[in-house]
């Protein structure tokens, strides 16, 4: 470890001698902790990290329209690399599962979790998945999730008479790795093998101020945040993930974020499309370096209007990417076409399926190529006197990277269309937000499970004793949603629910196994 002194020369051949200015307040023991995170840090790097943040908040804050040098190299995603489960053909969908389930059942699939977020917006303290959104068995998002995964090993098990694993890689930071550690082993790890779950650690970099200053969070203490989701291919170099899954055999990552509770863990259909998107190729064949085998792929959902703040899955300049709702101008974000739909409409939401040996290209040619995005935010610090000062406005810059970065690097990028009331529901803010809300969230899911049970020929009463008939599938998510939960355990994505048939269930109601029990008795 780097001593203090060079520590100091380092800092003030950076700009960034204030970050020491309260060291000799500091006690022996914060002094030393706060040695080792300095030592921690990319110094020789720090300043040009400082100059950048500065340099493009300022060209972000200074861009206020759409960036009109891009709209001639704009196209939507073509037909050929795109698939929907609206407009499919039934038996290519039928086809496409088929293909998820055989290459889960034989243990080439894995999930991976991208939880380093602080949740700041929802207004906890503690990691996401771990938030309780009101469902009425109080399962976390963590335990939804890790029961899809158990649900998914016994189908394809099922299906295929092969006990297989979905080995589940979750992303944490410095704020969430501990925290999650815990609760999973409080909570008997959902049921699942410890050994595969495997949590690993994205890196952390300084916030910085507007005029190119590290922020000090205390006095022996730097304001650091996650490098974001796109800090995925650093972590899985830092922590060895890759020869991890090679090690176990696994081809094919499903990577979502964890705050979707409708998110289809592993989802054969997914998985399926992409291993298996050429019409000509057999269906059960494949080869890590297939040249017709989609190497990344992107789950999206119709855009609700021309204006929906969401990311467009597009190619610019032929090169597949994400383009900001707000880079495009708003009559090109208008146009449709001749069925009527809108021709930039996938948007983007995070859910993505990447080959190991595409990660392993990333990782290894293309991860330095990532360009970082700025955030500003509301960074709390120590001022000049030491008062700690909790701002009201954005004070700070977070240079983050994004999963979706990677795109361009494809050799044969693939996006599928799905349902957004069944597939798409975010937890971000706190209630009282007008979207993306714990109330959103439990409602979206609860109406899902409701269609599902009205599907499988029940009857469902509300809390009064009356029938209330179902919500189109296109209402709002905040709508009240009559309570009936079933459980991943009991159903994956509405199959294996015949039970129900012929049957009236006053809500509220839990289908779990032991519901599931009683009513075939």
């Amino acid at each position: 470890m780097p001593s203090l002194q060079q520590i100091r020369t380092a800092l003030e051949g950076s700009g960034q001698a204030h970050v020491l200015r309260f060291w000799p307040e500091l006690g022996s023991e914060q002094q030393e902790v706060f040695l080792r995170e300095l030592a921690q840090l990319d110094l020789p790097r720090l300043e040009e990290h400082c100059r950048a943040a500065a340099q493009a908040a300022a060209a972000a804050q200074a861009a206020c329209a759409p960036d009109r040098d891009l709209e001639p190299n704009l196209e939507p995603v073509p037909p050929e690399s795109m698939g929907s489960v609206r407009r499919s053909d039934p038996d290519c969908l039928s086809g496409w599962e088929r293909e998820g389930f055989l290459q889960i059942s034989r243990s080439r699939v894995a999930v991976l979790l991208l939880a380093g977020g602080q949740g700041t917006r929802l207004g906890v303290s503690y990691p996401k998945g771990m938030f309780d959104v009101g469902l009425p068995s109080g399962k976390t998002l963590y335990q939804i999730q890790a029961e899809r995964i158990l649900k998914i090993q016994e189908l394809a098990e099922r299906r295929l008479g092969s006990k297989c694993t979905v080995p589940w890689y979750i992303m944490t930071s410095e704020f969430t790795l501990e925290p999650t550690k815990t609760f999973f082993q409080d909570n008997a790890h959902f049921g699942l093998q410890p050994s595969n779950i495997l949590m690993f650690e994205q890196r952390m970099i300084p916030a910085v101020t507007f005029d190119g200053k590290v922020i000090l969070e205390g006095k022996g203490k730097v304001a650091m945040a996650p490098d974001g989701n796109g800090g995925l291919y650093q972590a899985l170099e830092d922590n060895g993930v890759l020869e991890d899954m090679e090690r176990r055999g696994v081809e094919f990552v499903h990577v979502y974020c964890v705050d979707n509770i409708l998110v289809k863990m592993a989802d054969p259909l997914f998985v399926g499309f992409c291993v298996a998107n050429q019409p000509h190729r057999r269906l059960c064949g494949w080869s890590p370096r297939h040249p017709n085998l989609g190497d990344c792929g992107a789950k999206v959902v119709a855009k609700a209007h021309p204006a929906e703040p969401v990311g467009v899955v597009c190619r610019v300049g032929g090169v597949p990417q994400v383009v900001e709702y707000s880079e495009i101008r708003p009559e090109t974000a208008r146009l449709r076409g001749s069925d009527g739909e809108l021709v930039y409409s996938a948007g983007n939401i995070c859910n993505h399926f990447f080959t190991r040996s595409f990660l392993q290209d990333v990782v290894e040619t293309f991860k330095d190529q990532l360009k970082p995005h700025v955030a500003l935010k509301k960074v709390p610090f120590v001022d000049s006197c030491g008062n700690q000062v909790k701002p009201t406005e954005p004070n700070g810059i977070k240079m983050e990277k994004f999963v979706f970065d990677v795109f361009p690097f494809s050799r044969n990028f693939v996006v599928l269309e799905v349902q957004r009331e069944d597939e798409f529901s975010p937890l971000k803010n706190a209630d009282g937000a007008p979207a993306d809300t714990p109330t959103t969230a439990r409602n979206a899911l609860l109406a899902q499970h409701c269609r599902w049970a009205a599907a499988a020929g029940a009857a469902l009463l509300d809390e009064q004793g009356i029938g209330t008939p179902m919500p189109p599938s296109s209402s709002p998510e905040n709508r009240p949603a009559l309570k009936c939960e079933i459980s991943p355990l009991v159903s994956y994505f509405g199959e294996g629910l015949e039970l129900l048939k012929g049957k009236t269930i006053r809500t509220p109601f839990i289908l779990d196994g032991a519901a599931a029990a009683e009513l075939q008795a």
